[in-house]
C-alpha cells in the first residue's frame, strides 16, 4: 500500500454511476466504489474471464490495477478498453492512464500515441514538450551515471516500506509490515495493514539495517506515514487519516481525507498531536517537508487553488508557532496531472513527484533550485536509474555525504513498495574568465558577471575582482550548456555560450567588451564616434577610392538608420602646399565625398559640406614648421558633423 496512491484516492472519487448489466459486476461495483479494489478485481476478472466486455469493466479494471501502482496488469485491461470502437469518447484521463500503463511495459512509442491524444484533448502544456522533445527518453538516460542505486538493505519486506526521512543519524520510514500488537487492522483497498512508522539504523555506506517501531505515541487506528522533522528533533509532522481524539472524519462526499498532524517531544514521548490549522475535511493535506532553516513547511494538496489533481504547497512558520496562508508553488513546478512527495535540500533544491511533464513512467522524480526572491528554475527530471518505468517518489539526499535514499516499485524489490539508497556522483564543475576591453586587452575591475542556464535564468551574479577575473564554483554540472553575461559601465553588455565537459575540470570563458560609442546628439563627429580610418585620396586628386568609399559606408548606414539626421562634410589637409591651393583641394575632396553618399543613397537635402584647407591645424605643423609625416597626418582629415537630428 502506498499512502501517494491513497492520496489519489482520498482526493479522487473514483466510483462512477454507470449501470452493470451484471450481478456480479454489480458487487464488484459496489466494493469499488469503496476503494476495496483488491476484493473488486477478483469479481471483475471472474466477470471479464467469461467473455463479458464493456467500457466500464474495462475502465475498473484498469484503474483497480492503476491505483496500486500494478501498471503492468492495468495495461492489460486498458489495451482491452481501447481495443473496443466506443473508448475513443473515454474521458481523457483514460489515455493518460493508458499512456502511463504502456511506459512501465517499455512501448514507448505506442505510450507517447495516447500521450499525444490525452494532450490534444485537454491542452495539457506538456503536450509542446512531448512535440519538441521527440527524444526525451535519452536525454533522461543520459545522466545515468550520476547515481548508483542499490537496495537499502534488510529493511524492506514483502509489504510496503516507503517515504523515508532523516532524523539524526537515524532514517525514518513507513511501513505496512506486522507490528506486535495483537491485533492490526487491514486495508480493503489493497490488503495491507494499515501503515506505521519505523525507524532504521543508517550505516556509513547508506545501508539500513535494526528496523523497529519508532514510537506508539504517534499511532491511531489508521495511517501514520512520511514524518518530517525539525532541525532540533523535537518537533514532528506527518501524514495522518482524518483522524484524531479517537474519532474518524470524511468529506461531504464520505471520504476520509488525509491531514497533516503536529507533534512535540516532551519528556521523552511525542505529545500534544494537533492537526494544522489550515486541514480540512474537504480535501487532502500530505507529505509534510521543511526547509532547511525550518520557517517554511512543504506539502501536497488539492485544496481550493490546486492547479491539477494534487499541487505542491508551502505555509510559512511565524516564530509564534503559527501559520501563514498556504501558498501554491505555481505552473513552473505544478501541472494539470500529480505532484507530491516534497523535499527541500539544504542548498534549496526542491525535489518531487510527478506523473506529468516528460518522463520514464509512472511517478518520476524532478527538481529545481529555488532563487533567492523564492521563484524556482524550470524543472528538471533526475532521469535513470533513480527514475523507472514504475513508480519513483519520496527523494531525499544529505549534500554533505551525496548518500539518499527514494521510494519505488519497479521489478525486483522485496515487496510492493521498497526503499532503495543511492550515491550521487558529483562531477565538480569550474568556470573561470577574464573581463578585459577588446582593444586595449586592459582588464574591466569590477566587471558584473551573471552565469545563466540553459533556459537562460540566473544561477549566480558576482563582480569580478581587481585584475577582471571572475570565478564560479557553485551549481556547474558536468555536459551542460552555460551562458556568462559580463557587464561594465560604459561598454556593450556581452553574452557568450559556455558547454562544460563531460568530466571534472575547469572551463574557461575569458569576455571581451567594446567601449559603448557616445551618443549621437547635434554636434556629434561621426568619424569619431564610428572610429574611421582616414578618408584617403590620391595625391593632388579628390575621387573616392575604394578604401575610402569602405569608411564612407559606416556614415551612409548611421544616416540611414537615423532617417532625420543631418550632416556637415568637412574636409581638411595639412600645411604643406599653398593655402589657397589646400583651400581648393579640400573643397573638391569635401564635394566629392557628398556626391558619393548622395549617390548611395542619402537626399542631397540631408547634407552640407565644405573645405577648411589648412585652417584648423589639430597640432604645431604650420608653414615653416619641420613636422614627421605621422604629424602631417593628423591634420588630414574628414569630418562628419551632425548638425541636426530633427
Amino acid at each position: 500500500m502506498k499512502i501517494k496512491t491513497l492520496l489519489i484516492i482520498a482526493i479522487f472519487s473514483i466510483g462512477n454511476n454507470i449501470y452493470s448489466q451484471f450481478g456480479k459486476e454489480a458487487k464488484a461495483d459496489k466494493k469499488y466504489d469503496n476503494y476495496a479494489y483488491i476484493d473488486a478485481i477478483k469479481i471483475y476478472e471472474k466477470v471479464a474471464e467469461k467473455g463479458h466486455k464493456s467500457i466500464s469493466l474495462f475502465e475498473k479494471l484498469g484503474d483497480a490495477y492503476y491505483f496500486n501502482g500494478e501498471y503492468d496488469k492495468a495495461e492489460k485491461w486498458y489495451s482491452q478498453l481501447f481495443a473496443m470502437p466506443e473508448a475513443a469518447d473515454a474521458a481523457p484521463e483514460y489515455y493518460f492512464r493508458y499512456a502511463q500503463s504502456l511506459k512501465s511495459v517499455g512501448n514507448y512509442a505506442k505510450a507517447d500515441e495516447y500521450l499525444t491524444k490525452f494532450f490534444q484533448k485537454t491542452n495539457n502544456p506538456t503536450g509542446a514538450e512531448l512535440v519538441n522533445q521527440k527524444d526525451y527518453l535519452a536525454e533522461l538516460q543520459k545522466d545515468s551515471d550520476r547515481y548508483k542505486v542499490e537496495n537499502a538493505g534488510d529493511i524492506n519486506t514483502e509489504y510496503s516500506d516507503y517515504g523515508s526521512m532523516f532524523k539524526g543519524g537515524d532514517v525514518i520510514f513507513t511501513s505496512a509490515r506486522k507490528s506486535k500488537d495483537v491485533f492490526q487492522r487491514k486495508h480493503s483497498w489493497t490488503g495491507q495493514n494499515f501503515t506505521r512508522l519505523f525507524t532504521a539504523k543508517a550505516a556509513e555506506d547508506g545501508k539500513l539495517s535494526e528496523a523497529k517501531e519508532f514510537s506508539k505515541d504517534l499511532d491511531s487506528k489508521f495511517h501514520e506515514a512520511t514524518p518530517v522533522f525539525s532541525k532540533d528533533g523535537n518537533t514532528v509532522y506527518f501524514t495522518r487519516n482524518n483522524y484524531n481524539e479517537g474519532k474518524k472524519r470524511k468529506s461531504d462526499d464520505k471520504v476520509t481525507k488525509l491531514k497533516i498532524y503536529k507533534a512535540t517531544l516532551k519528556d521523552g514521548k511525542w505529545q500534544d498531536v494537533k492537526e494544522l490549522p489550515f486541514n480540512n475535511d474537504n480535501y487532502s493535506v500530505a507529505h509534510p517537508a521543511l526547509s532547511a532553516d525550518g520557517k517554511t513547511l512543504y506539502f501536497s494538496s488539492d485544496m481550493p487553488g490546486t492547479l491539477g489533481q494534487s499541487d505542491i504547497f508551502r505555509v510559512a512558520i511565524n516564530e509564534d508557532g503559527s501559520f501563514g496562508a498556504p501558498e501554491n508553488l505555481g505552473e513552473k513546478i505544478n501541472s494539470p496531472m500529480r505532484e507530491t512527495f516534497p523535499y527541500l535540500d539544504d542548498k534549496n533544491v526542491l525535489y518531487f513527484s510527478s506523473d506529468d511533464h516528460l518522463g520514464v513512467g509512472g511517478l518520476d522524480v524532478f527538481e529545481s533550485k529555488m532563487n533567492k526572491d523564492g521563484s524556482f528554475t524550470s524543472i528538471k527530471n533526475v532521469g535513470a536509474p533513480v527514475n523507472s518505468p514504475k513508480d519513483d517518489f519520496g527523494y531525499i539526499v544529505n549534500t554533505q555525504t551525496h548518500i539518499g535514499y527514494f521510494t519505488s516499485n519497479r521489478d525486483g524489490g522485496a515487496g510492493s513498495d521498497d526503499i532503495y539508497k543511492f550515491k550521487e556522483s558529483i562531477c565538480l564543475q569550474i568556470i573561470k574568465g577574464k573581463v578585459t576591453d577588446i582593444s586595449s586587452l586592459q582588464p574591466l575591475a569590477s566587471a558584473k558577471v551573471i552565469l545563466m542556464n540553459a533556459n537562460m535564468e540566473v544561477i549566480k551574479t558576482i563582480d569580478a575582482d581587481a585584475s577582471g577575473n571572475f570565478v564560479f564554483e557553485e551549481g556547474i554540472e558536468c555536459d551542460k550548456k552555460y551562458y556568462i553575461r559580463a557587464g561594465y559601465p560604459d561598454y556593450e553588455t556581452k553574452e557568450i555560450g559556455v558547454a562544460t565537459p563531460l568530466s571534472s575540470g575547469e572551463t574557461r570563458a575569458d569576455i571581451a567588451l567594446v567601449k559603448k560609442a557616445p551618443p549621437i546628439v547635434v554636434g556629434t563627429d561621426l568619424a569619431k564616434v564610428l572610429d574611421l580610418g582616414i578618408i584617403l585620396f590620391d595625391l593632388d586628386k579628390w575621387n573616392i577610392r575604394p578604401d575610402a568609399a569602405v569608411e564612407l559606408e559606416k556614415v551612409i548606414a548611421v544616416m540611414k538608420e537615423y532617417p532625420k539626421m543631418k550632416v556637415d562634410i568637412r574636409a581638411h589637409t595639412d600645411s604643406r602646399a599653398t593655402a589657397k591651393y589646400n583651400m581648393k583641394l579640400s573643397t573638391n575632396r569635401a564635394k566629392s565625398t557628398l556626391e558619393y553618399m548622395v549617390k548611395n543613397g542619402i537626399d542631397r537635402s540631408r547634407l552640407t559640406s565644405k573645405g577648411y584647407g589648412e585652417s584648423q591645424l589639430l597640432n604645431r605643423c604650420k608653414d615653416g614648421v619641420k613636422c614627421s609625416e605621422e604629424e602631417h597626418q593628423k591634420n588630414r582629415r574628414s569630418e562628419f558633423i551632425v548638425i541636426s537630428m530633427e
